[in-house]
């Protein structure tokens, strides 16, 4: 196969490779699960980056006065799903109030609240909506990561903190052996995510795949798929809408359904 990406015309069921592709992987190939909670336990204890550090545990201390009696998480927050899992979700970052204050990604913020809906139309996830990291939510077939896990000053991570945080996604890529999917929300999170690819030793076109909402590439042995992410600022002026979002993930429900 040349190291070129093939953009799907027709959603992820357009791509002639997917029965062949599902077959070739093995049913046996599975994440360890003691190794992805190492994975886990390191990016917890991680103080890499001292300005998202000091940030984060500022958050903490301050809080948002809706959240005063909240015991903030202040820490970095790591992955989050089903070890199994075909899909990987791809966000940029914590929330500042959101993941950083309840410890789960995508969690207890507005973007949150249009992920999981959209993951629980889909069939990803047992329950549309997560509040705390104690309200039952459960995924099913779907890891979810950010590319930066502690909550950046203005959303903006720098250069170097991207690049001390790609070793983690790296390893969660490497462990999650049934990946079939990966979602990147927003084009800063496909970049992050194009560049752990090629990182973990796969092909990346060149050029590199420009983002577009729907984009759908190949990258052997997966499918990325872009879309818009679920921020206030593309929620609120309509530049993603929830059919939108629902129909991003509908598309991939029905890709893995597809694969034995």
């Amino acid at each position: 196969m040349p190291p070129r990406a093939r953009e799907g015309r027709r959603g992820l069921s357009g791509f002639p490779w997917a029965h062949a592709f599902a077959i070739r992987w093995n049913a046996d190939a599975t994440v360890s699960d003691d190794r992805l909670e190492r994975v886990t336990n390191e990016i917890v204890a991680c103080r890499k980056c001292p300005r998202l550090v000091r940030y984060r545990e500022q958050v903490a201390r301050t809080k948002r006065a809706a959240f005063r009696d909240w015991e903030y998480w202040g820490r970095p927050v790591p992955g989050f799903g089903d070890p199994h899992a075909r899909v990987l979700v791809v966000g940029l970052a914590p929330a500042a109030h959101g993941g950083n204050r309840t410890g789960r990604t995508f969690t207890g913020d507005r973007s949150g609240e249009w992920l999981y809906r959209a993951l629980y139309h889909a069939g990803f996830s047992n329950q549309p909506t997560s509040v705390s990291k104690d309200d039952g939510l459960a995924l099913r077939d779907c890891y979810i990561a950010a590319a930066v896990r502690c909550a950046p000053p203005q959303n903006r991570p720098t250069r170097i903190e991207f690049a001390r945080c790609q070793p983690y996604v790296e390893r969660e890529v490497t462990l999650l052996r049934n990946l079939r999917v990966v979602v990147a929300l927003g084009g800063v999170a496909m970049g992050a995510f194009l560049r752990t690819w090629r990182a973990v030793g796969h092909n990346v076109p060149s050029p590199v795949p420009k983002f577009r909402h729907g984009g759908v590439w190949h990258l052997p042995p997966v499918a990325l798929v872009a879309s818009y992410h679920p921020s206030q600022r593309n929620t609120q002026t309509g530049r993603l809408t929830r059919t939108m979002f629902d129909q991003v993930f509908e598309s991939v429900g029905k890709f893995v359904q597809d694969i034995p």
